[in-house]
């Protein structure tokens, strides 16, 4: 939108001052929009007035002490020229005040304007009337608001004017902006607010916490009863934190409520108190580092040595890393042979952690997150993780605001939406400061955060509260041990909500399976097709679908058929046979069923059942790619629920509604219709039980599986009956088939 009088003001700079090659000021778009370019003008041109010879853009120690040494303060008396008022006048518009008409006149509506201007900074009750003085013009030349902007909380700009107020008159303090938003600068002010109070003369307060500040609050805790400057600083970092209570010097019983709940969100000692490991969490990402965690993560394997350290520590969680590229550089940061095993003996618990590199913005993209999740879930698997166990994928720099927006989002929207292609096996994750894990959570890219809160001067961290879905809080890296057993680590915090896993899948006995060459496309589907024909299978008019397009489907699914296998530890041509052989078996009469579950389960004929003869209400139907009926898929998966083998809630195969609601994902999510398919074949191993008819178990479907095996197995898929048999025998060769493409993928 068009301001004439910022228009006016950039024409103003364009005439007076249009030698940009020697003031270094570049000809304005007169646009009549203020931005950080319109600001460096006119600071260049304050600057020049004022007779500073190096010009820059910055309005720092130099620009305010000429300004000091040469005025003390701006008014009409001491303003020095026509030139130098239109300056003002302009800042003045370019921040939403009447400059009055940029005549070069400091006018009464100048007057008003500045002294609105005081008083929207907190600082009218020092500075009265209408004089602009050095701080109050140092303010005024950024892009900083002194009005709540962009929803921000009135409670917070009462905060900041206050802090503005009580502290301009101190050497190293500057007036911070008054938005209603936390911030880098908000959270500096507090700091040195906390060490003016503790008596630290100007040139000590620096605004970090050091061992000064930290000393000095442990001796100034706030409690019930408590009034003065203190619970007003108190109250103050409790707001910032966006604790629901009010700024105030009154510490009252609700604001003690209240602090019990933040210490309890954040697990320290919940006594309503503002001691000192409060006062350290409300004022720095990392808080109180003495705190002890009961998780740590790290780049060096757990040795038994090492485990005993960690055990005798308090340590309970172990965050490790999926991989590492490098063969050279950090080299047991990737989990090592036979550690998870270690982690195990010891009564430990592991949760992964995957990053590569993610030290920068241009890391992050679409094709990235893609690559990342694929690469972390086959790891994941090979190591030992089973499904369920939840990835941190990583944010390991400085991210800013508008980085995470344009970049770091979208990549997790990619590592969501191709874990959903996998069937989701693991859970999401993010690792990175407080402002990138709340946003990435918020958006549902990731379920808990591990958060990188060691990384104060992170500007992702400053200015933003805790992320409510924390699951780790890294705060300090420590040395412990000695030794085989020395180990340094990051000491982290735990909350609660992630607790890893303590039970592993052994080592794969042989090469697991892996994505499908597309070179071989060609292959296999003359092969398959040669092969189906061979035998008369599908045969009938009555199909749904073509050999081809049933075999373009399970391949499409490569990547999810993959990671199930991987996860189950059983070979994919197992999933694959069962799938393509039941989706070349699909029929009208199938279609036909399917109707007839909608309208028993709905009332009403879906639009695609519509026409169909013979529609009838039905309780269930094998149905989707693998026909899968909702009891099955509810048998199956209770079984792997029940083994450890899966997340989820046991189900009743029994009641309508769960029947269902299953046969409902079986039919529309081919995803989850596939990955069944692997509970499926376990279930029938284990003897399938609730079956009308149990069998007797058998081992369950792995990588060295002979071939007596693999043909009980698929005869147990998914049917019983007299033709199974002969339908298993028909399924061997075309099983051969898949597992001779995939063995001269995976020994490539």
């Amino acid at each position: 939108m068009t301001d004439e009088m910022v228009l006016r003001a950039q024409r103003f700079i364009n005439t007076t001052y249009g030698n940009g090659a020697t003031l270094g000021i570049p000809k304005l778009e007169e646009n009549g929009r203020t931005g950080w370019t319109v600001m460096y003008a006119l600071t260049r041109a304050l600057q020049y007035e004022m007779g500073i010879s190096a010009l820059s853009n910055n309005f720092g120690p130099g620009t305010l002490s000429a300004l000091q040494e040469k005025y003390g303060k701006l008014d009409e008396t001491t303003i020095p020229s026509a030139k130098f008022c239109r300056i003002i006048q302009s800042a003045l518009y370019c921040k939403g005040y009447d400059g009055g008409d940029i005549d070069g006149i400091y006018s009464s509506r100048v007057k008003a304007a500045v002294t609105k201007l005081n008083s929207d900074m907190g600082i009218g009750v020092t500075y009265p009337g209408s004089a602009l003085w050095p701080k109050a013009v140092k303010g005024l030349f950024n892009m900083d608001a002194y009005v709540t902007v962009n929803d921000g909380s009135a409670t917070v700009r009462s905060i900041q004017q206050w802090l503005n107020g009580r502290y301009i008159q101190r050497k190293d303090f500057y007036v911070i902006p008054c938005d209603g938003h936390h911030s880098r600068d908000v959270a500096r002010s507090m700091l040195l607010a906390i060490q003016y109070e503790l008596g630290m003369a100007d040139g000590v307060a620096n605004g970090a916490f050091g061992p000064g500040t930290r000393a000095g609050l442990k001796s100034h805790t706030v409690s019930t009863g408590a009034s003065g400057v203190w619970v007003q600083l108190f109250t103050a970092a409790m707001v910032l934190n966006k604790r629901p209570v009010s700024f105030s010097s009154s510490f009252t019983s609700a604001l003690a409520s209240e602090v019990s709940a933040f210490q309890s969100f954040l697990r320290i000692a919940a006594n309503g108190r503002g001691d000192y490991p409060t006062w350290a969490s409300l004022l720095v990402s990392y808080g109180d580092q003495t705190r002890q965690g009961e998780s740590c993560d790290g780049i060096t394997k757990i040795t038994p040595a090492r485990a005993q350290t960690l055990k005798a520590a308090g340590y309970k969680y172990v965050g490790r890393y999926l991989y590492n590229p490098s063969t050279t550089s950090l080299p047991e940061k990737e989990i090592q042979p036979g550690e998870l095993a270690t982690i195990k003996e010891y009564g430990l618990r592991c949760f992964p952690i995957y990053q590569t590199w993610a030290r920068s913005v241009d890391y992050y993209s679409v094709a990235q997150g893609v690559t990342d999740c694929l690469t972390a879930a086959f790891k994941a698997e090979e190591h030992g993780f089973k499904p369920g166990a939840r990835i941190y994928f990583a944010v390991d720099y400085d991210a800013v605001d508008e980085d995470v927006t344009a970049y770091i989002l979208p990549y997790f929207r990619s590592v969501k939406e191709q874990m959903d292609r996998l069937g989701s096996p693991y859970k999401i994750g993010v690792y990175g400061p407080r402002n990138a894990c709340s946003r990435i959570s918020e958006k549902g890219y990731a379920d808990a955060s591990f958060v990188s809160d060691m990384s104060s001067g992170f500007s992702g961290n400053l200015g933003y509260p805790m992320p409510e879905n924390w699951a780790f809080d890294q705060i300090v890296t420590k040395t412990i041990g000695s030794g085989d057993g020395l180990i340094e680590i990051d000491n982290n915090i735990a909350s609660g909500r992630d607790t890893g896993q303590g039970d592993f899948y052994p080592p794969p006995s042989q090469k697991l399976d892996t994505g499908f060459d597309v070179d071989f496309w060609s292959a296999l589907l003359k092969e398959v097709e040669e092969y189906m024909q061979s035998i008369g299978r599908p045969g009938g008019t009555e199909r749904l679908y073509t050999l081809r397009e049933c075999l373009e489907t399970i391949m499409a699914h490569d990547a999810a058929i993959t990671s199930a296998s991987r996860s189950h530890r059983m070979r994919k041509a197992l999933v694959q046979t069962s799938a393509f052989w039941e989706s070349c078996h699909y029929s009208y009469q199938d279609v036909t069923e399917d109707a007839g579950v909608v309208l028993h389960h709905t009332g009403v004929i879906p639009d695609w059942g519509k026409g169909l003869p013979g529609v009838t209400r039905t309780v269930d139907s094998s149905t989707g790619i693998a026909r899968i009926s909702g009891r099955t898929c509810i048998l199956s998966r209770n079984n792997s629920i029940r083994a450890g083998l899966l997340d989820g809630k046991v189900l009743d195969s029994a009641a309508d509604s769960d029947r269902w609601a299953m046969w409902q994902k079986v039919n529309q999510d081919k995803v989850f219709n596939l990955t069944t398919v692997p509970h499926l074949h376990i279930w029938a191993a284990d003897g399938k039980k609730g079956d009308v008819e149990e069998e007797a178990p058998i081992r369950r479907p792995s990588l060295d599986y002979t071939e007596t095996e693999t043909f009980e197995v698929l005869r147990r898929y998914p049917a019983r009956g007299t033709e199974t048999e002969a339908h298993a025998r028909e399924r061997m060769p075309l099983y051969a088939i898949f597992e001779k493409y995939n063995r001269i993928v995976r020994e490539a």
